[in-house]
């Protein structure tokens, strides 16, 4: 048995995968308040789960923002570091199957990676992501616990929060559908409940990457547009990117391992554009 972890250290979660050649056998994530207690407590989880020791793991592949903190070989095991928007692109072309696309790592913010079996390329980003749900939410609604704001969202109503086309339109007009959004919160009124803002808050975040993804993609040819990452496990996710597909003739793909697509990424399969950085500390 040879595995290997592939382990994304993001701003609000670090998740893991261990593998075994390029099988993986265990995957989890862990909340981050600081990135070197959560990866190594990620670590840990993993040794119990699998009834592991530092010497049955064969080499650490490293990846996301909160690796730039660790400068030293994991648990004396090899270590090396991956570039994130490698680790992006390559992870979302391996579990989609396709040769290229547009991948959209939705995290703490978002970043934009056009991918292609030779090379990854950092395209953009936003800072509206996660975190903003999180803190909007925690404003508007006292909320900053995402089971809680997922959970309050299920039953909120955005035609209490958000201003429609219809609203202020007596047709449609030619690229824009009356059911889509002219204002996020443009509608806000004091009978608006949390379930109402938790919703406009997830809603306006997943519009605002679904619009800025087929900018990115306007003189581009790419018609897969491929969404990594925890936010597209939110059960809004696929309504609202169902809608942008069908407005603009573009597939946007939710991986069943988004969470974990990066980390995926960072093993050593067919590692593209650059060489990663072993950690010898």
């Amino acid at each position: 048995m040879s595995i290997v972890l592939g382990i994304d250290v993001g701003g609000s979660l670090t998740k893991l995968v261990a593998a075994d050649g390029d099988k993986p056998i265990y995957m989890l994530q862990v909340e981050t308040d600081d990135p070197v207690t959560s990866l190594y407590g990620g670590i840990g989880r993993i040794f119990r789960a699998g009834n592991l020791k530092p010497t049955d793991i064969s080499a650490v592949y490293l990846t996301g923002v909160g690796s730039s903190f660790i400068d030293e070989q994991v648990f004396n095991i090899k270590t090396y570091k991956i570039p994130e928007f490698n680790a992006i692109g390559t992870g979302a072309l391996r579990l989609s199957g396709l040769c290229n696309a547009l991948v959209v790592s939705m995290g703490t913010g978002t970043a934009f990676v056009r991918a292609a079996s030779d090379e990854c390329v950092h395209i953009g980003g936003t800072g509206v992501g996660g975190g903003t749900i999180l803190g909007l939410s925690a404003q508007l609604s006292c909320r900053r616990d995402i089971d809680t704001i997922l959970a309050l969202a299920e039953t909120g109503d955005l035609k209490n929060v958000d201003l429609l086309i219809k609203d202020i339109a007596n047709r449609e007009l030619l690229t824009l559908p009356f059911d889509m959004t002219a204002s996020n919160f443009g509608k806000l009124r004091s009978p608006a409940s949390n379930a109402d803002i938790a919703l406009g808050v997830i809603n306006m975040v997943f519009e605002t990457i679904g619009m800025m993804a087929l900018f990115a993609l306007r003189n581009d040819t790419l018609s897969d547009i491929v969404l990594t990452g925890t936010l597209a496990t939110f059960p809004q996710a696929k309504p609202i990117f169902d809608k942008f597909a069908e407005m603009s003739g573009k597939r946007f793909v939710i991986l069943p391992e988004a969470v974990f697509s990066t980390a995926i990424g960072a093993l050593p399969q067919k590692l593209v554009g650059g060489s990663a950085e072993i950690l010898c500390k």
